[in-house]
């Protein structure tokens, strides 16, 4: 007997005890079958390596983050956390600036959009850990060259995306614009920016996970600091009491940057919120 639509898999929705709990019921998971592996792998062998006990995992964060370095004297977790910080701040930074920049006149004018439109699109197709040898020729091994494969990495995709929201905008808001006497600067600057602004937002929270992978690899090849290095460091000893908690880490911070942002976007432009809320 054919089921009614109420009935339907796709037409039921949980409520929001439920919803929490679905939500959770992976990464639980995810820790019963790790924390199972591991028991078995150190039942078999207690020097195992590959899946360490949470209490070794314990105590290697408290080691990295909680105790000075016997050689350095400074808090490897820490110290590593504002290296790489500092590298992806300013690599994001750079590439949201330009991609705002160039993808607004892209966008909004005609001759920046046939001059730069097919360049931006083959550049954006160019491997960017290909250039990587490239760049540490060019910049060296120094913070230079890794701020620059992030820009590098994201920027192009980070332009196209802004140009194409700006493309979307209503033609009569132009069009009224400058019946009023407005100049191209104005257009710019007060009708598509603040229309941009959520957006371009939105475009860098997609292009945070990218960024992040750029600054790993450029890490682990020339650095001596970061948790990228870390990680690529303590691979050759296998201490996975260390990396999984490293990259633990990671996780956390992107996965932070992405709330605020969204919850900035939402505290500074709520009419985008409501916006989208009735798309």
């Amino acid at each position: 007997m054919p089921s009614t639509r109420r009935e339907r898999l796709i037409n039921r929705h949980p409520g929001p005890a439920a919803g929490r709990l679905l939500a959770l019921a992976p990464f639980v998971l995810l820790l019963l079958a790790y924390a199972v592996g591991s028991e078995i792998r150190l039942a078999d062998n207690p020097n195992d390596k590959l899946l360490p006990s949470f209490s070794a995992i314990a105590d290697a964060v408290q080691r990295m983050a909680f105790e000075p370095d016997r050689r350095t004297g400074s808090y490897l977790l820490w110290e590593d956390t504002v290296a790489s910080l500092s590298r992806l701040g300013a690599g994001v930074l750079l590439a949201t600036f330009m991609g705002a920049v160039v993808g607004i006149a892209v966008g909004l004018i005609p001759y920046a959009r046939h001059t730069m439109s097919a360049f931006i699109a083959v550049f954006a197709m160019i491997p960017p850990l290909a250039v990587l040898p490239i760049l540490f020729i060019t910049f060296g091994l120094g913070e230079l060259s890794k701020v620059v494969l992030i820009v590098f990495g994201i920027a192009p995709y980070m332009t196209r995306d802004i140009a194409l929201r700006v493309s979307e905008l209503p033609a009569e808001q132009i069009v009224k614009a400058q019946t009023l006497g407005a100049s191209t600067w104005h257009i710019a600057w007060r009708i598509v920016l603040p229309q941009m602004l959520p957006r371009i937002i939105d475009t860098l929270r997609l292009s945070l996970g990218a960024a992040w992978l750029f600054l790993i690899a450029a890490e682990a090849i020339a650095a001596q600091s970061g948790l990228g290095y870390r990680i690529f460091l303590l691979r050759r000893y296998l201490a996975m009491d260390v990396i999984l908690p490293y990259v633990f880490w990671i996780t956390f911070l992107a996965v932070g940057f992405d709330y605020a942002l969204r919850k900035y976007q939402g505290w500074a432009h709520p009419w985008f919120a409501s916006q989208r809320a009735q798309a």
